[in-house]
């Protein structure tokens, strides 16, 4: 389509055969196929056709019917056919329109004439409005309201037209009139947007005259006048923005929602004054609170992200207000509140902020909202920011989340483990009390990552020697007894854990049999066997503290490396707070009936996958290490993996920091500040010799890399101190190279400047580099 048009019909193409059926039907009398006929001749017009022969059909059997609706496609019809010739004047025909479009704006009928005068609207032809210019007045003073609405709209479209100061040349004074008596919201409103467009100092005056009555307007009128407010306080040293600020202001009490948003809007557009900006801040924060509709959430926040990007000091102060509006389910609208808020965290604020979101985890634990696990992980991760960022707060909440390390959502157990481990080694205070809760709270670990990561904690942090001894007691109960399975008369491995308690519907089968001992005597032996159908797991009985042995037993010998890592780390710092050397040594044989037990598990049938390679070999070191130990290892075990992780930690941190350094250097940025591309930087060569003439460098240069100078010896003719070439030359394979020259000659008489060096080839240029940098230094 390359025709402007106000409405777009999706047809199939259509054919000679059905522009004949169209004109048979609109001839007939039948008005239903009349009006089906003209829908048809609007799409097809829509659509690119022409129906030429269509226009004298529709004037002769179209024109004269009263229908509504025939009238109302008529004048879609009107509305998209062609209405000038090849020459650019009018169609002699469309006079028979306008005697037509005369008859309907004085229409006894309401509908006849709305519809016409807002066809007129869309009607850009002088010659055709210009008869038609005295009935569209009459219709302002017409007794309906819909008549004079269309009416004042179809004077502002003429009126802006380039001729339409001819067709009215009173418009805005007839405008303003009507204004003034006007009752109806939207009438007054399209007349006051006419005269905001034709006649901005009528529309301002009416506006500063109804200054204390502009509260008391309908909510489309003050949109309108926040529009004409934009408008006339766009250049930045008016002298009375503030009367305009003024009436911005008590617009904010309106009870129109689309006005608060389009105050708040403006005030920021208007001022950058601190009061200005909170004032539009709290008005989106309103807003935030009173929507239910997401999307609606989704734009206010945008809006309050660009406000915190030019002016987050006023945005800090209203950070709860925008708290709030993680009480909408929406995870896309928490998530952006919690990014929002994470960037205004301040001293100041911080412990209020963490207070809100801890209330926030308990209402996860009800269960009732949806999607509680996923809210719950954002909250970690949110209070896991602020923690990191200001540590003293992490005290308030550290116990809390670590309540959910057995977390049904893996990656929410994920993230407070991980939060653990962080805080656990920044905040040196809360470690007692959080290797005490960590013990108490870790029969309730499900997920192996979380327990490898809880693991490697009482590890590395239980110190004391009370902490040392909860750690290896807290890890056995998780095992269970030992060793993992055990093997039956008949050859049938079973779990030698299994407690009574699990068993439902159990038969239990006793029998006395000979066997034949070592010696060669019988003896009889007592076998029980059970059958064990289904499990029942009830709260607070022993299968809920065996979570490692699960984990194990289905052949996670990852993690039971990590067990095995770990009871050695407690073992060798055992050996260095225990005082009872008998108590280190039993400590060391359990540990090591531990290992033994798990590789006796891992090389048996018992699971369908054996122990994999790495995981044998991490174990059998550990059981190395208990019974040789030399200092060095005892170092490296208990210090050295430490430090390293406090490395990462401080790493970790310089590059938030910096990160953060770099955002805020480029939402300071000026606008005459030098823009750096770096993937339009090339081969960085810097001018390093003791020349002092220029043009000496210069064929210094040529004469080194054997180049040819592309630029002409006259533009190199003169003294001014600077020099500028370009050097070619192509290899024997044929690979093409560029050497750009820019040198300056300083006040001491040194020369600076760059060397930059292009080829297709990386090779060709470093090459060329590597000799231009060794030629300069030694070319005097």
């Amino acid at each position: 389509m390359d025709k402007p048009s106000t409405l777009l019909v999706h047809f199939d193409k259509g054919s000679a055969a059905m522009a004949n059926e169209i004109k048979a039907d609109l001839e007939g009398s039948d008005v239903a196929a009349k009006v089906e006929a003209m829908k048809r001749a609007v799409m097809l017009l829509l659509n690119g056709e022409t129906l030429p022969t269509l226009f004298i059909t529709i004037v002769r059997y179209v024109l004269p019917s009263e229908d509504h609706t025939i009238q109302k496609l008529l004048l879609l019809y009107l509305e998209i056919i062609d209405k000038r010739d090849a020459a650019g004047r009018v169609l002699p025909e469309m006079i028979l329109i306008c005697q037509n479009l005369r008859n309907n704006l004085q229409h006894p009928n309401e509908y006849i004439r709305g519809v016409t005068l807002r066809f007129l609207c869309r009607l850009s032809e002088p010659e055709v409005l210009e008869p038609l210019v005295p009935s569209i007045l009459e219709n302002l003073e017409h007794r309906h309201h819909f008549i004079r609405r269309h009416a004042l709209s179809a004077i502002s479209a003429i009126y802006r037209l380039p001729q339409g100061d001819q067709l009215i040349p009173d418009a805005p004074e007839l405008v303003e009139r009507a204004l003034a008596s006007e009752q109806d919201a939207s009438a007054r409103r399209n007349a006051f947007v006419m005269l905001c467009l034709c006649g901005t100092e009528r529309a301002v005056a009416y506006l500063l005259s109804n200054a204390e009555r502009v509260m008391e307007w309908p909510d489309l009128l003050q949109m309108a006048a926040v529009d004409l407010i934009r408008k006339v306080c766009r250049p930045p040293n008016r002298a009375d923005k503030g009367r305009y600020i003024k009436i911005i202001f008590s617009l904010r009490s309106s009870p129109s929602t689309a006005v608060l948003y389009e105050c708040a809007g403006a005030i920021v557009s208007l001022s950058s004054a601190p009061t200005a900006v909170r004032a539009a801040a709290e008005t989106y924060c309103q807003l935030l609170s009173s929507q239910s509709d997401n999307n609606v959430r989704l734009i206010l926040l945008d809006r309050l992200n660009e406000l915190h990007t030019s002016h987050r000091d006023v945005m800090v102060d209203v950070v709860m207000d925008v708290l709030r509006a993680l009480a909408s389910p929406n995870l896309d609208v928490k998530r952006k509140v919690l990014d929002l808020v994470l960037d205004l965290l301040t001293p100041r604020n911080v412990e209020e902020v963490v207070l809100y979101l801890k209330k926030e985890v308990v209402k996860t634990q009800s269960g009732e909202l949806e999607k509680g696990g996923e809210y719950r992980q954002m909250l970690v991760q949110a209070i896991h920011a602020c923690a990191v960022e200001y540590p003293e707060v992490a005290g308030s909440v550290v116990h809390l989340l670590m309540d959910f390390l057995g977390d049904t959502n893996v990656a929410a157990a994920v993230d407070v483990v991980l939060f653990v481990r962080e805080i656990i080694e920044t905040n040196p205070k809360l470690r007692v009390s959080m290797i005490q809760r960590l013990s108490d709270t870790f029969y309730q670990i499900r997920a192996s990552r979380v327990c490898s990561i809880a693991l490697w904690i009482l590890g590395e942090y239980s110190l004391s020697l009370s902490e040392v001894e909860s750690a290896i007691a807290t890890i056995k109960q998780c095992l269970g007894d030992l060793p993992f399975f055990t093997i039956s008369e008949e050859g049938e491995t079973t779990d030698s854990s299994k407690p009574a308690q699990l068993v439902v519907n159990s038969v239990t089968v006793s029998s006395r049999r000979p066997v034949v001992l070592a010696d060669g005597t019988y003896a009889t032996q007592s076998a029980a066997t059970e059958a064990i159908s289904t499990p029942s797991v009830t709260p607070g009985s022993l299968a809920l503290t065996l979570n490692l042995r699960s984990l194990i037993l289905s052949g996670d010998f990852f993690l039971a490396a990590v067990v095995a890592c770990t009871l050695t780390k407690l073992v060798l710092r055992l050996e260095e707070v225990q005082p009872s050397k008998v108590e280190a040594n039993k400590a060391c044989t359990g540990a090591l009936l531990v290992m033994t037990s798990i590789l006796q598990l891992g090389l048996s049938s018992y699971l369908p996958q054996p122990i994999d390679n790495d995981s044998y070999d991490r174990i059998v070191l550990c059981v190395r290490l208990l019974c040789n130990t030399g200092d060095d290892v005892r170092r490296i075990w208990l210090q050295s993996c430490r430090q390293s992780f406090a490395k990462m930690l401080a790493e970790k941190q310089f590059r938030e920091t910096e990160e953060m350094r770099a955002k805020a250097q480029i939402s300071h940025a000026q606008p005459d500040d030098l823009i750096d591309f770096y993937h339009l930087k090339s081969r960085k060569v810097a001018v390093n010799t003791v020349i002092q003439d220029e043009k000496k460098f210069l064929n210094h240069v040529i004469k080194s890399t054997n180049m040819k100078c592309l630029t002409p010896l006259s533009a190199l003719d003169g003294e001014c101190g600077y020099i500028a070439a370009n050097l070619y030359a192509k290899s024997v394979f044929g690979e093409d190279a560029l050497v750009n020259i820019s040198i300056e000659k300083q006040v001491d008489g040194k020369l600076s400047g760059y060397i930059r060096i292009r080829s297709k080839t990386q090779g060709i240029a470093l090459s060329l580099g590597d000799k231009i940098t060794l030629k300069q230094k030694g070319g005097s």
